[in-house]
C-alpha cells in the first residue's frame, strides 16, 4: 500500500541503536552542549566525511559517525511520517538528539538531510 510504513518500530529500533551508540562514546543525554556540538559536527559532516568516519580504525570515530548516520535515518523517519500525516518519535535519547539537531539546523548548521 502507498505511504504505508511501520514509523513507530522504526523509531523503536533507531533508538535503541542510537542510545547504543551513545552509551559506547560516553555520552550523557542531559548534556545539552556536547548534544549541541555533536550536532553541528553531524549536520556539517558531508558524504565524504560520513565515510571517513564510518571507515575509521578508532573505534570512537566510527561510532560517532554511525550516530551520525543514524540521526540521518532519524530525521527521515520522522519527515516521511509526518508526510503522512502522523507524528514519530522515539524515546529520550532521540527526543534528546533530535532537538538538538533541530536547534543547530535553526542556527544554521548545513541541512537536514534529504531521502536517498
Amino acid at each position: 500500500m502507498s505511504g504505508f510504513g511501520h514509523y513507530a518500530r522504526t523509531a523503536d529500533e533507531l533508538e535503541r541503536e542510537i542510545v547504543k551508540r551513545g552509551i559506547a562514546i560516553g555520552l550523557d543525554w542531559q548534556d545539552g552542549a556536547r548534544l549541541r556540538e555533536l550536532a553541528q559536527q553531524a549536520l556539517s559532516c558531508t558524504s565524504g566525511c560520513m565515510m571517513k568516519l564510518l571507515r575509521s580504525p578508532i573505534r570512537q570515530e566510527k561510532l560517532t559517525g554511525e550516530l551520525f548516520a543514524l540521526s540521518e535515518l532519524m530525521l527521515i523517519n520522522m519527515r516521511q511520517s509526518a508526510e503522512t500525516g502522523l507524528h514519530t518519535h522515539g524515546g529520550p535519547a532521540w527526543k534528546a538528539f533530535g532537538r538538538a539537531l533541530y536547534e543547530a539546523y535553526d542556527a544554521g548548521y548545513a541541512r537536514v538531510p534529504e531521502e536517498a
